[in-house]
């Protein structure tokens, strides 16, 4: 009787059963390495656990850190002087994917009424590198924000120069520089906030000149790799190496701050770098 009433459903049945579960129900950790449902990650997309953020695109960060966002140089793109298909194909994929034309979104955003211009790197177009029309669209950001007078947040995730463009990659770290420094002479305030991971030419440059710069929770921060430091000094690193909390240690950092409270932190920085309560207006 209880065989008739409760048949093992066959090999072909479980498989149909399996192919009906979806994907990414559940999620690990890289830090704390605790498992959870996907769902408790929340829409700030961040772990349960030691709240540690998930790499999320460049338009829900906007969403989720600023009041209101006007995108700016929407159609800068990758010079049509590479050819290399294979090259082409990830960029093609990396648009379809992320729906931006390049590894930053930039544009005009606001916080309690504050206007502030925005440069959010996207990890998930071509690892969030940084390509000529990358550094194109930061220069134009930072110009645009020292002619109208406006503070800037650049919230910043990649891992180096784009090496697939050679040279004109490279340049970028001292054009955007450049840019900065223009802006920082014109007496205005630039805001950094190092997400995970931060690393290569970018670290070198801009993403350290910020007047004050922030970390989320556990972001990974440093120039070279772990493998390529091991090489090189012939010892292991601890485990915490490069990690925000021991980065701040040694003064890189100003603060953490969780990615949940991140629009908050921001709103009140900006409220007291902003030139009209400096004037006291």
């Amino acid at each position: 009787m209880l065989q008739s009433r409760f048949k093992m459903p066959s090999r072909e049945e479980l498989k149909k059963r399996m192919d009906n579960i979806p994907d990414n129900i559940m999620k690990e950790c890289p830090v704390c390495h605790s498992t959870f449902f996907s769902m408790r990650a929340g829409k700030q997309r961040t772990c349960p656990n030691c709240g540690f953020g998930f790499r999320i695109t460049a338009k829900r960060r906007a969403k989720i850190t600023f009041d209101s966002f006007e995108e700016l140089d929407s159609d800068v793109t990758v010079p049509k002087q590479y050819t290399d298909e294979k090259y082409m194909a990830k960029v093609a994929k990396a648009k379809k994917v992320t729906g931006i034309k390049e590894s930053v979104l930039t544009g005009i955003g606001t916080l309690a009424k504050m206007k502030v211009a925005v440069g959010i790197m996207d990890p998930f177009f071509v690892m969030g590198s940084l390509g000529s029309a990358t550094g194109e669209k930061i220069v134009r950001l930072f110009e645009r924000a020292t002619r109208d007078q406006l503070p800037v947040v650049m919230s910043i995730r990649l891992g180096g120069a784009r090496m697939q463009e050679g040279i004109n990659s490279l340049m970028q770290m001292a054009k955007v520089s450049q840019a900065v420094e223009a802006h920082s002479k014109a007496g205005l305030f630039y805001l950094v906030v190092l997400c995970d991971p931060t690393t290569g030419g970018v670290t070198a440059s801009f993403a350290m000149q910020g007047d004050i710069i922030l970390a989320e929770s556990h972001a990974l921060v440093g120039f070279a790799g772990r493998r390529v430091i091991e090489q090189t000094i012939m010892k292991q690193p601890p485990k915490d190496f490069q990690r925000a909390e021991t980065v701040i240690q040694h003064g890189f950092i100003d603060a953490i701050v969780p990615r949940s409270d991140m629009k908050k932190t921001l709103t009140n920085l900006l409220s007291l770098h902003t030139k009209e309560n400096a004037n006291g207006e």
